[in-house]
């Protein structure tokens, strides 16, 4: 069984996937993969710096992600280039890591699991859900964004209302990690008797 986690940013996808990877599931997370295709020397990050240029490449070799996601926010054209190359890729390397999971079921960390119709790679989804306030707040801590830049990201995804719709199982996250932890366990426990 294959549980795919996803929320909106800054929900709290990272803290409840810790929680899981705490309780011995394995995971799999799709940011991390979306990384590695596109490492230094790999052909996905040569084809980026063919299209967009250098400033899109740090002087270390590495992806400049600040100035990439300046691009594709700014032009559909770009964003659409850039999916149509990485999307294959990510994908092929989710199911190859998949597939080497060993514990009773794995889980699938991915953001845009919805966005990105990526339900038919896993048995169920798992929304962690936030207040829209707390997400542009964390955003804005973690990311040191602005304003409007949290609301054009969260713009740019599914409303809570849709991922909801969709979820088969919903954890909400007001902030509390001990409502978090007690939470992650009854799932945890409810999947394990659906194996």
């Amino acid at each position: 069984m294959i549980v795919g986690l996803t929320g909106g940013i800054a929900s709290g996808k990272t803290t409840v996937a810790n929680l899981f990877t705490a309780l011995g599931i394995d995971i799999v997370d799709a940011d991390i993969v979306a990384r590695e295709v596109v490492a230094p020397g790999t052909p996905a990050l040569d084809e980026i710096k063919q299209h967009f240029g250098k400033s899109v490449i740090h002087q270390d070799g590495s992806l400049n992600r600040t100035v990439l996601r300046d691009i594709i926010f700014s032009d559909e054209s770009a964003k659409t280039w850039l999916n149509q190359l990485m999307h294959p890729l990510i994908r092929q390397t989710i199911s190859e890591q998949l597939a080497n999971t060993t514990s009773p079921y794995a889980i699938l960390v991915a953001p845009l699991l919805l966005e990105n119709n990526m339900q038919s790679m896993v048995s169920r989804v798992l929304v962690i859900d936030a207040p829209e306030h707390s997400q542009i707040e964390r955003t804005m801590t973690r990311d040191n964004s602005s304003e409007e830049q949290a609301r054009a990201i969260i713009s740019s995804q599914f409303t809570r209302q849709q991922r909801l719709e969709l979820a088969d199982d919903v954890i909400k996250n007001n902030g509390m990690i001990n409502n978090l932890t007690d939470d992650v366990k009854k799932l945890h426990d409810s999947y394990l008797a659906c194996i």
